[in-house]
């Protein structure tokens, strides 16, 4: 079905997803066009809010183009709807019909001290030994043990959630270790298993189990396993609205949490696009869930777990969970810290309060990778940005990647997350109460102010 609305004069309109940030707000001169039924950046919600207390919503995913001051959606029924004048009216006017806040409250130290990730560290290849020099650098370094995310390449293989022997000879000992030393331990994952590798092979020819035979992992049209294209190559998809599928997964994790004492999950990847871009390669998926569907149950499963974060979340809004911008670059204009604050006032407005920038100095591996230089003032700016987020996560080792003066003032900066963070408590009660954003736009709490297009400057809450 097609939608037609107008823009009245003097509007602006927020909304759709996170990574369009630096584009928005829209207005009758913007010109943008999405579909959202097959790809998701970020946080998307199919909503749209504006100035004059106006929200476009539908419940399932939408196509928009919008052009000469009209939007044109096609989709299922949406409704546009006046919810009074402000933006904050639509925004409290929406959250309260469509997604109110619900869930457990999530750990404090998440938000009381920074965190931090192996990926710009070690990349795919991280080892016992370089995981427990990093914690140990970090406290040398003057910076305080909070949560450290094992990143990509722990593993044994994509759907074997087992410590890779050859790399963690004693996965155990070395989390014991990180437990004393003070930190919280996450391990990446993803919904992707190897197409010719021990899990899969096992599953799909487990004579020994008949009830979960040709059952698992996303399946199209014929009955036979879709096998998606995702940026680490070809795997076939675990679909999380089937028991058996998420049974497979839990299994595996509560081992890990029990055995090796892990905290929690970096659960990535469970995109849209990794439900849709099977098509092009097996035919039509099975009607059975449409690709929103299969994000949502992928998202959910890991919000169970106390300790977990996400970055590709379809219509999370409302929901307490760990929300990260995507990757960014180690730049200052392209998709870098310029992305920063205009992507993270919009994910507050899609209903995501709990949110982290990426990591200080970007998380685009691809630079790391290629021995570019590194921007030290960069480097400290995206931390000083960072540390008046309710997170920040560090990767990369400041005591490696810049000079001793830099890691002073990037130390300063993380000193003052942890300054702040009694007051960055009171805002995290305050939404988990109204759901209304933590990191706001001045537009949000000055309607009258005429600050609709100031997206580099922010307010936390209506404290500072």
């Amino acid at each position: 079905m097609h939608y037609t609305f107008t823009m009245e004069k003097g509007e602006f309109w927020w909304g759709g997803t996170s990574e369009s940030g630096c584009a928005e707000p829209f207005d009758n001169t913007s010109e943008f066009s999405e579909d959202f039924r097959v790809v998701s950046h970020n946080q998307t919600m199919p909503m749209f809010l504006s100035n004059h207390g106006r929200c476009i919503w539908s419940e399932t995913p939408f196509a928009v183009e919008m052009k000469s001051g009209t939007f044109t959606f096609e989709g299922d029924e949406i409704t546009i709807e006046t919810f009074g004048k402000t933006l904050r009216d639509a925004y409290r006017g929406a959250q309260k019909k469509y997604f109110p806040p619900c869930g457990e409250k999530l750990p404090d130290v998440f938000f009381s001290i920074p965190q931090y990730n192996t990926w710009m560290q070690h990349t795919y290849n991280p080892t016992q030994e370089k995981v427990l020099q990093y914690a140990k650098d970090i406290i040398a370094n003057g910076f305080s043990p909070g949560i450290l995310i094992i990143d990509e390449g722990w593993q044994k293989e994509y759907g074997v959630w087992t410590f890779d022997e050859l790399k963690f000879s004693d996965p155990k000992g070395m989390v014991d270790e990180l437990h004393e030393m003070g930190f919280r331990v996450m391990l990446w994952v993803v919904p992707f298993v190897r197409p010719d590798g021990e899990a899969f092979i096992k599953k799909i020819y487990d004579w020994f189990n008949p009830e979960t035979y040709d059952e698992m992992f996303l399946r199209n049209e014929n009955g036979k396993v879709a096998i998606t294209n995702w940026w680490n190559g070809y795997s076939a998809v675990l679909d999380m609205t089937k028991a058996c599928d998420r049974d497979f997964m839990e299994k595996q994790l509560s081992h890990l949490m029990q055995v090796y004492h892990i905290d929690g999950f970096k659960f990535d990847g469970g995109t849209l696009q990794n439900y849709t871009d099977a098509l092009a390669i097996n035919g039509p998926l099975d009607r059975c869930h449409t690709p929103a569907e299969r994000n949502i149950a992928w998202n959910e499963f890991g919000a169970r777990y106390s300790f977990h974060e996400y970055k590709d979340t379809f219509k999370g809004g409302g929901k307490r969970t760990i929300q990260r911008l995507q990757d960014r670059n180690h730049s200052w204009d392209e998709n870098g810290l310029n992305t920063l604050i205009p992507n993270a006032i919009l994910q507050g407005l899609l209903g995501h309060p709990f949110l982290c920038p990426d990591m200080i100095g970007g998380g685009s591996w691809i630079h790391r990778d290629l021995n570019r230089p590194i921007d030290e003032e960069l480097f400290v700016r995206m931390a000083q940005c960072a540390a008046f987020f309710p997170m920040m996560q560090f990767s990369w080792a400041p005591w490696e990647a810049v000079c001793e003066e830099n890691v002073n003032r990037i130390r300063e900066a993380h000193n003052l997350h942890i300054q702040y963070a009694p007051k960055m408590q009171q805002l995290i009660e305050t939404a988990y109460e109204t759901g209304e954003p933590i990191l706001r736009s001045l537009a949000y709490n000055y309607p009258d102010g005429g600050y609709e297009t100031v997206k580099d400057q922010f307010m936390l809450g209506e404290l500072f």
